[in-house]
């Protein structure tokens, strides 16, 4: 019976010292790392690889340091025009300082979800309609640096932001394509009035060189008679000028 016993207390000596073990030793991810408190305090920022804990003691908060896509929800905006729009995009980040992401805000990502809604909205809001829909880019590095800003003090660095869909009622679809049918038909008109502007001066600069020479006409006249000859269902009548019959062999003017 005594064996029994003393057996029964090393098991349970032993079954102890394992759940101490097990307590003190954490294995962290390349990608973790362990914000440590000790007593309540913040003692240091370890891994990865394997580190030790005194139980009881010391807790620990595992902190993720790889990039985060987080969907914003779609936002009613109204922009710069008073046209309500339908925005979402995504958004990507990461911890860059877990001390600073576990103590400095309860929920960073929450936090960082909050923001990124308000932000949408307050940077859309302060421009027209069709720059949402040109600019994009420019938009969302708008959107990107605020982010970035703002976060910084909880230890996250905003990589970029996308703005992925922008929905427009049927109505003001209907008014942005008579707008652009509009906008192309004024630029057919303006690059018609611009080929007119310039064939007309490109005549009136033909008119004076071939008025400063006489036989210039006459060549004209041969060259546009030429043209015309070329229908052969036609007949044509043509002026023979006179001041062409000193050119004829065997002609000689008269008078």
């Amino acid at each position: 019976m005594d064996i029994l016993a003393d057996l029964g207390f090393y098991g349970v000596i032993g079954v102890l010292l394992l759940a101490f073990l097990a307590s003190a030793i954490r294995v962290l991810r390349e990608y973790e790392r362990a914000v440590v408190f000790t007593l309540g305090r913040y003692t240091g920022t370890k891994g990865p690889g394997l580190i030790l804990l005194i139980p009881f003691v010391q807790q620990l908060v595992r902190v993720d340091l790889r990039t985060v896509t987080l969907d914003v929800p779609k936002q009613d905006v109204i922009s710069k025009d008073n046209v309500s729009v339908n925005v979402s995009a995504v958004l990507y980040f990461r911890v860059i300082d877990a001390e600073k992401a576990t103590i400095q805000v309860e929920n960073f990502m929450a936090a960082t979800s909050e923001l990124a809604q308000t932000t949408l909205r307050a940077v859309l809001g302060k421009h027209e309609l069709d720059e949402i829909l040109a600019e994009r880019d420019k938009l969302n590095d708008d959107i990107q640096e605020i982010l970035d800003t703002q976060t910084e003090a909880w230890g996250i660095k905003v990589a970029n932001v996308e703005i992925k869909h922008v929905d427009i009622a049927e109505s003001m679809i209907r008014a942005i394509a008579r707008q652009a049918e509009a906008e192309r038909e004024r630029r057919a008109k303006v690059i018609n009035a611009n080929g007119e502007q310039q064939a007309a001066q490109k005549l009136l600069e033909a008119a004076q060189i071939m008025s400063k020479d006489p036989g210039a006409m006459q060549l004209r006249y041969l060259s546009s008679l030429n043209f015309i000859a070329g229908d052969k269902n036609s007949t044509i009548v043509f002026p023979f000028p006179t001041e062409m019959a000193s050119l004829v062999p065997g002609v000689k003017k008269s008078g």
